[in-house]
């Protein structure tokens, strides 16, 4: 992250998951001061819930230097348990499903920014990126289908540009973008990893790189956009 101060400060929201955790490595190697990384799957201070807000403000008071970097890389597409799975028809539409998608992809990461985004350096360059989708392009939505997973993530796009508004009122360094990380072999992914082309699937490490490179060369103006994991600016 060369555009970012040295020894910069960074947290990762979901690091416990494929691309979350190879973000959190990615930034040590890169010269982090300090990572914190919080899941919902850790204990202790590091546990993070979206079912909870408390623990989403408890983990952003840990924060006790300026953040220049805020990853958030939690998602999802399909849980057995909870009766989520991508529709293919309107017909399968169940307001449960789509209730527990857009409160994991859209409301989280809403929430993780309301108790973040204070933390973020008010003087330097700062970052605050949430893993979007392509699919949640309104104007390239040629398929159908899957509509929870791409409303959810249309949704956040759309909290993205209008935090991206508010957070360059406080600090004309910063950026608020989306990310595509590409289809990346991880457990979201799992059932639909047949039909992509060969080179296309991703380890959870090559997006992450491929992901950061990315922030480090936008500039303030692009804040409020969603970028692929190649660079190309995905429209809403």
């Amino acid at each position: 992250m060369d555009s970012l101060p040295f020894g910069f400060n960074a947290a990762v929201i979901g690091a416990s998951g494929g691309i979350g955790a190879a973000v959190a490595d990615r930034l040590v190697q890169a010269g982090a001061g300090t990572v914190w990384r919080f899941s919902r799957s850790a204990r202790g201070a590091d546990h993070l819930s979206y079912d909870d807000e408390s623990t989403i403000e408890g983990a952003a008071a840990q924060i006790d230097r300026p953040l220049h970097l805020v990853f958030v890389a939690t998602g999802v597409l399909h849980d057995a348990a909870a009766g989520v799975r991508p529709e293919k028809t309107w017909r399968a539409l169940d307001p449960a499903a789509l209730a527990r998608v857009h409160h994991i992809n859209t409301i989280g990461p809403a929430l993780v920014a309301k108790h973040f985004l204070p933390n973020l350096a008010p003087d330097a360059r700062a970052i605050f990126a949430a893993i979007s989708a392509r699919v949640g392009s309104i104007e390239d939505n040629g398929l159908g289908g899957w509509h929870a997973y791409r409303a959810s993530k249309a949704a956040l796009n759309q909290i993205i540009k209008t935090l991206s508004i508010e957070l360059a009122r406080k600090n004309d360094q910063a950026l608020c973008v989306g990310l595509h990380p590409g289809t990346v072999a991880s457990a979201l992914s799992e059932p639909f990893q047949r039909g992509v082309a060969p080179g296309k699937l991703f380890t959870p490490d090559h997006s992450a790189a491929s992901m950061l490179s990315v922030l480090d060369g936008l500039q303030a103006d692009a804040s409020g956009g969603l970028y692929a994991w190649d660079g190309a600016r995905i429209p809403f």
